[in-house]
């Protein structure tokens, strides 16, 4: 049976890997994203541009694009990545990444809760370097605690959504080479979607809220 997916970032990297492998499956797939690439066009999935995740209006504007729609799936993967260095730390840059990768998520699941199938799933594409645990190496302080944030909310929404039986993933994709890393990794994006689809396709109530690599492992908080 078809189903109904929306997935933000959708124009490049993961995002785009997520939208030709549910789109292949023949699902009805929503391609949300700020500006649409030439890729993203041509796949023949449903494109709703203009939405940058960090604006409550761009996020009421695809509400209202998406009414009437009942969705099976929310994949949150739009994110961005800055590099703040202790001693120079630029706090706009840290901000920036709390409004996309913590708050957006958060504001774009609320903003289609009614949307949302009861038995729904959201899967909510973090990092490892959200992990305080596994934090070898200091750095990245926007990314990480953004990532953490998001990983926090992640289980809070796992927690409140679960009477209506909706699960909520939390994935780490892997060192995945995408434009936003300087296309270096271990594998392709569309490797990454097709694991992390598989953990999405097991991910249930028994396992909502839980920390997850696209590999199958569990991961530390």
């Amino acid at each position: 049976m078809s189903r109904t997916i929306v997935i933000t970032g959708a124009s490049r990297g993961i995002g785009l890997s997520f939208c030709k492998h549910y789109h292949a499956l023949g699902d009805t797939v929503y391609g949300v994203c700020r500006t649409p690439s030439e890729s993203l066009k041509k796949l023949g999935v449903r494109v709703i541009s203009g939405i940058d995740i960090a604006e409550a209006e761009a996020v009421a504007a695809l509400a209202e694009a998406l009414s009437g729609e009942h969705i099976d799936l929310l994949i949150n993967n739009a994110g961005v990545l800055n590099d703040e260095v202790l001693g120079s730390l630029n706090f706009d840059t840290m901000e920036q990444q709390f409004q996309v990768n913590a708050l957006g998520p958060l504001r774009v699941t609320e903003a289609l809760l009614g949307q949302l199938n009861d038995g729904a799933k959201v899967a909510n594409i973090t990092s490892r370097m959200g992990s305080v645990e596994d934090n070898t190496s200091g750095g990245r302080y926007g990314y990480r605690m953004s990532k953490a944030a998001l990983n926090i909310a992640s289980v809070s929404l796992a927690r409140d959504l679960a009477p209506r039986g909706v699960a909520v993933g939390i994935f780490h994709p892997g060192l995945v080479g995408t434009e936003m890393i300087g296309g270096y990794g271990d594998i392709t994006p569309d490797q990454a979607a097709n694991r992390l689809a598989q953990r999405i396709e097991e991910l249930c109530m028994e396992s909502s809220g839980t920390f997850r690599h696209s590999n199958g492992d569990t991961l530390p908080w």
